[in-house]
């Protein structure tokens, strides 16, 4: 599998040349959002927040090119993130399982502090093998014994398994009541669990050798700012690695919020009802913590893009499965506006990227915005029409080509949320360049 996913690399580069990138739209939100709203419309604050978060998980692409100096400066968008102080940067070297990225503090306004860890995304061939590589291996949560324990991160909030040292303090501090001590070590190790749980190798191994760089600098930013909120916020393989990452900081009861662009898929069933318990994404089939009281998409918000392949990566047949929690951009180019980003429901929503999964998917739905948009239809056999719009199709596009083997999308779509992606240069990448920014109703300048 590993060949395979070297040839995809080399298709990718082959079909490069001849790609020709989005123009972009200038951004707007309706005034009239009433009009179109249903329960899938994302409200103002999700979208202001998945916007600031698209541009901050950009900076990150400067971490091993021109880097990020202190207090918070780089050749991206950091002037436009005044409040933020940088903790530190980490890069893990040029390897098959490298990570990159950032940790700032966002001193924010009124008191209303943020933690921010970003996590960089593909950036090299090196990370797209990486990314499109499929062995899986068992997935053991942290914090556990043994080799796993998170002795940089000793916090011992809802969900930390109790290792041998925590069963003695356990036993010191509630000696009183053995029954309730009992009951509760078996609560805590009965909440950790993950059952018959792979995961993709690349994106472990990424995680592992990040972790001993990310806990103790988080560990010393929240004893010095208590009050803080933790956010985790990563693009493509940074996406996968901000999940497994969010795995462990909440087992540790940190209670982080994480946004992820682009994220591949993580590991197997096992993992994804993991992942759906940990952040409670699901009751059944229904999208649930999406639609929270501070509206802004829960405590995991996975963004998809319809022309994205990464998000259908690895493949459904090699058992990797998506998680709940998604926020689908329906709009193929720059800019999307409001009406553009949509709550999924599930793990798989057909009218979400997993619709996109199959070819006779995707060509149904082509077939079908064409014939929307087909002024003969009216007073037409339906039959026919149909056929007419097929043949149509056909001679324009040639033989469909599913959404998950467009691998020269990994140089347009999949950068293309809310801004393009993963340049770092003043401004953004030149597409960028000279693009209003995004302006909301009561707040004209860019939310911060």
């Amino acid at each position: 599998m590993q060949y395979a996913s070297i040839r995809n690399v080399l298709f990718l580069l082959v079909s490069t040349c001849s790609a020709t990138p989005i123009t972009p739209t200038q951004p707007s939100l309706s005034p009239s959002i009433d009009a179109h709203s249903n329960d899938r419309n994302i409200s103002i604050p999700l979208f202001i927040s998945l916007e600031e978060f698209s541009r901050i998980v950009d900076i990150s692409y400067c971490v091993g090119t021109t880097g990020i100096q202190h207090p918070f400066s780089c050749a991206s968008r950091c002037d436009e993130f005044p409040a933020f102080e940088l903790v530190r940067e980490f890069n893990t070297g040029p390897l098959m399982s490298d990570s990159c990225g950032y940790i700032a503090v966002d001193h924010g306004k009124n008191g209303e502090g943020r933690i921010i860890v970003a996590f960089r995304g593909t950036y090299s061939i090196a990370n797209t093998i990486v990314d499109l590589s499929t062995v899986p291996q068992e997935y053991v949560p942290y914090p556990g014994n043994g080799g796993n324990d998170t002795t940089n991160a000793p916090g011992k909030g809802e969900g930390f398994r109790w290792g041998w040292r925590s069963w003695i303090h356990g036993y010191l501090d509630h000696s009183k009541d053995e029954t309730t001590q009992a009951e509760r070590i078996r609560h805590k190790k009965e909440e950790i669990r993950c059952e018959n749980c792979t995961v993709h190798s690349g994106f472990w191994q990424s995680w592992q050798n990040t972790r001993s760089i990310v806990l103790p600098a988080l560990e010393a930013a929240r004893a010095q700012y208590p009050d803080y909120s933790l956010h985790l916020v990563g693009h493509s393989l940074g996406g996968a690695v901000a999940a497994l990452a969010g795995l462990e900081l909440d087992a540790l009861g940190w209670s982080p919020v994480i946004t992820t662009f682009g994220e591949p898929k993580v590991g197997n069933e096992g993992l994804r009802r993991f992942i759906d318990k940990r952040f409670d994404l699901l009751y059944g089939n229904a999208t649930t913590s999406t639609r929270d009281s501070d509206d802004l998409g829960g405590r995991y918000r996975r963004v998809t893009h319809v022309d994205d392949p990464v998000p259908l990566l690895p493949l459904q047949e090699w058992g990797y499965r998506p998680h709940a929690g998604e926020i689908y951009i329906s709009k193929s180019s720059l800019q999307p506006s409001l009406l553009d980003l949509s709550f999924c429901s599930g793990d798989e929503d057909p009218d979400c990227i997993f619709g996109l999964e199959s070819d006779s998917s995707w060509w149904n739905r082509a077939v079908a915005d064409m014939l929307q948009h087909a002024t003969s239809a009216i007073g037409q056999n339906a039959d026919v029409v149909e056929e007419e719009a097929e043949v149509e199709l056909r001679k324009r596009w040639g033989i469909p080509i599913g959404s998950r083997y467009k691998m020269w999308q990994l140089f347009f779509a999949h950068r293309d949320y809310f801004w393009r992606l993963g340049l770092c240069v003043r401004g953004g990448d030149p597409s960028d360049w000279g693009r209003d920014k995004y302006h909301f109703p009561g707040n004209e300048e860019m939310p911060q």
